[in-house]
């Protein structure tokens, strides 16, 4: 893990995020971290490919990936800004969704995508936290959400 006062330096490889969430594959939605400044904002990065799971089913034609997994993204890149931001890396503890406000889903996102997962902090109230996200392929929106999560200890 680097860490640097410049956000533009910070990156969480996919081994740093396995400490951070508990999240596996097939659902840990995000491959690294970066930009995060913490108690502020994350970038999550998302490598978009056809050997995913859902797109069998979603749809075998025209595969394109579900928005609840977009939104799923943005929280687990939460999380880990979360969890830096706290120093719990190595912790045991969950993060549940509280609410989800104002989601938007504009564009599909398909194989061979690039999301860019945007996350800030909105509010932090103890344990409670509310973020903002987009996702973004390139410079196009593609999905944005306010959603709210809170931490819990195992």
């Amino acid at each position: 893990m680097v860490a640097s006062d410049d956000r533009s330096d910070v990156i969480i490889n996919l081994n740093d995020i396995k400490r951070m969430i508990p999240h596996r594959y097939p659902f840990l939605m995000i491959d690294k971290v970066i930009n995060l400044a913490e108690g502020v904002t994350a970038t999550g990065i998302k490598n978009v490919t056809c050997n995913e799971p859902h797109f069998p089913g979603h749809f075998p034609e025209q595969p394109i990936m579900p928005g609840v997994l977009i939104v799923e993204a943005m929280a687990q890149t939460a999380a880990v800004l979360v969890a830096k931001s706290l120093g719990l890396v190595d912790h045991n503890f969950l993060v549940y969704f509280l609410s989800i406000d104002r989601a938007k889903f504009r564009k599909p996102v398909e194989p061979g995508d690039v999301l860019n997962l945007v996350v800030n902090v909105v509010r932090n109230r103890g344990k409670t936290w509310k973020f903002s996200g987009r996702a973004m392929v390139g410079k196009n929106l593609v999905t944005e959400s306010d959603f709210t999560a809170m931490m819990v200890e195992q």
